[in-house]
């Protein structure tokens, strides 16, 4: 299969994706203190850009002849992001949506390299939007810990 590398580089996304979805979810459904409001909204705009995510990368996958994981133990085997719990306040869930996204945007921009290798025009350009709009939210995410 001559996808193969980007389809495997695609299902860590995706279940990287997946985690982050979760930590998201959490983050929104547990955050307390003075900025409730505000964070609580936030995260729930982040876990639905996510979800939105996640589907387009899953039919990226099977647009080029690959197999999605759908399995949350696979999820878990495989994503390079952990799990976050118990995370309360507002610092500790943004600190962690940093850290989540910086590892998320370093593989994109490995898939990226790779698809434009590849000749995978669509992939490189998924990517390229992606990392576009998440720089953007590590930009709002380092300045509202400032």
């Amino acid at each position: 299969m001559k996808n193969k590398e980007i389809i495997d580089k695609l299902n860590v996304l995706l279940a990287d994706y997946q985690i982050y979805y979760q930590n998201l979810r959490g983050f929104h459904w547990n955050i307390q203190g003075k900025h409730f409001f505000q964070l609580h909204e936030k995260f729930e705009e982040l876990y639905l850009d996510s979800a939105q995510k996640i589907d387009t990368i899953a039919e990226r996958i099977l647009t080029i002849e690959g197999k999605p994981l759908h399995a949350f133990d696979d999820y878990i085997a495989t994503a390079t992001i952990k799990a976050k719990k118990d995370v309360h306040d507002g610092e500790g869930a943004v600190s962690g949506i940093i850290d989540d996204l910086n590892n998320i945007v370093s593989y994109e921009r490995e898939i990226k390299e790779l698809a434009a290798a590849s000749g995978d025009d669509a992939t490189e350009d998924l990517m390229t939007g992606f990392i576009d709009e998440q720089e953007k939210t590590l930009w709002m995410m380092k300045a509202w810990l400032k």
